[in-house]
């Protein structure tokens, strides 16, 4: 296996990539009772449409990649996540819009649940009967997150902000569109998505590469497979399909979702956008930001405000949600806010300050067998190098967060969502 050498940081990554395709990252560390080991496929809530294997494009319904990743757990011989369980390890597994994980952590038996993970995940075992009993027990799943303020500010934030990317789908999909799922869907969506070439093995704690590689060399196909194509629909225009969009909820005060829709970052640009975003992110709305405190002061947001930066494969956004008795007047205030720092300038004080707090918290993460593995399979299907990072942050300037607050903080480019108490 090949190391990659990460100075900045005292890191080592071991990488190879198997003949059938698959990349595998090992981060030896051997001070570390756990292990981890993270399997994820390049496959989420937004891939609807596909090349399949005769070269025809297909359309699925919304909610496969999430119902799949339920039923993936069954076997012919059981349940997965008993069996790992009774061997020691606490499973679970996520998707997301663009990806679908399955990892495992424990302090024993290591190599044994290895071998259960990319036995089950790579092995599909479904019946009409099982996926009808699952089609009652994830709508009612779907229906509590219908239930949820919160879920329902975020997915109406994003159907008012994206006009033709799917990203606006919700990953779980509606009581509607999983009705549609049958055994077929799900065979066709593993066979198409769930081979090794694209896929990626990200493993970390006091274990050997080497039998990490032939492990997984051992369990999985020894054929040569790719990534899939996939269709996401007509190019997305920089401006938003709605800039307002209201409904009521059972809430004692307005939530509010707002978003900032950005520019896809570049191939190769992943890393640095996803930098300087956060850190734009954190000049408007932390706690240390003048806007912040301000809003804070006049009542008009409360400790529940928080923002955070998304992107993936054909988008990238900047929201902002919480509590406020007046959403409307935020969203003007934000605008006024991004507009003055983007003439006048961010104070480099404050700029530097919240620079040298996010890399540090970046640093802290690395204490997370977890969040390292699923960063580096998250780089690897951006082709980029997560633990890069530092050389990346010594590039950015307070310039870069201007530049994105000028192209992206416009009027045609924010969308609000506000979830009202009912009469």
């Amino acid at each position: 296996m090949d190391k990659l050498e990460y100075t900045a940081l005292g890191q080592t990554v071991h990488h190879c990539v198997l003949p059938n395709g698959l990349n595998i990252y090992v981060d030896v560390r051997p001070e570390y009772n756990k292990q981890f080991a993270f399997f994820a496929t390049r496959y989420g809530g937004m891939d609807l449409r596909f090349r399949g294997e005769e070269g025809e494009w297909l359309d699925t319904p919304a909610g496969v990649a999430h119902f799949l990743e339920h039923k993936t757990f069954d076997t012919e011989d059981g349940n997965a996540l008993q069996q790992m369980a009774a061997n020691g390890v606490d499973p679970n597994a996520f998707t997301t819009a663009s990806m679908t994980g399955y990892f495992f952590d424990g302090v024993q038996n290591f190599e044994d649940n290895l071998r259960i993970l990319l036995s089950f995940v790579s092995v599909p075992w479904y019946t009409q009967e099982s996926v009808d009993k699952e089609q009652g027990i994830i709508a009612q799943e779907i229906r509590m997150c219908e239930d949820d303020p919160n879920d329902e500010a975020y997915y109406c934030l994003l159907e008012a902000m994206y006009v033709n990317h799917p990203v606006q789908n919700r990953v779980a999909g509606t009581v509607e569109s999983i009705s549609h799922i049958t055994a077929d869907t799900l065979y066709q969506c593993h066979r198409t998505f769930y081979r090794p070439g694209n896929m990626v093995l990200c493993a970390a704690g006091n274990i050997d590469p080497q039998r990490v590689a032939d492990i997984a060399q051992e369990v999985l196909t020894k054929r040569q497979t790719s990534t899939t194509p996939t269709d996401r629909g007509q190019p997305e225009p920089s401006r938003v399909r709605e800039k307002l969009t209201r409904r009521t909820m059972a809430v004692s005060m307005p939530l509010m979702a707002l978003g900032i829709k950005g520019t896809p970052a570049k191939k190769g640009e992943g890393l640095r956008q996803r930098l300087v975003a956060e850190l734009t992110c954190d000049v408007l709305f932390s706690p240390s930001a003048p806007l912040y405190n301000r809003l804070y002061e006049q009542g008009l947001l409360n400790s529940s405000f928080g923002s955070f930066y998304s992107a993936g494969p054909d988008y990238a956004l900047l929201m902002a949600e919480g509590e406020s008795r007046d959403p409307e007047r935020v969203r003007d205030e934000v605008l006024k806010e991004a507009a003055r720092l983007a003439a006048e300038g961010i104070d480099r004080e404050l700029w530097d300050r919240l620079k040298k707090a996010a890399y540090g918290a970046m640093v802290r993460r690395l204490n997370s067998m977890e969040d390292t593995c699923i960063e580096l399979a998250e780089a690897h299907f951006n082709e980029e190098e997560y633990l890069s990072f530092p050389q990346v942050f010594q590039s950015i300037e307070s310039t870069d967060g201007e530049a994105l607050l000028r192209e992206w903080c416009t009027e045609e480019r924010i969308a609000l969502a506000i979830i009202a108490p009912e009469e």
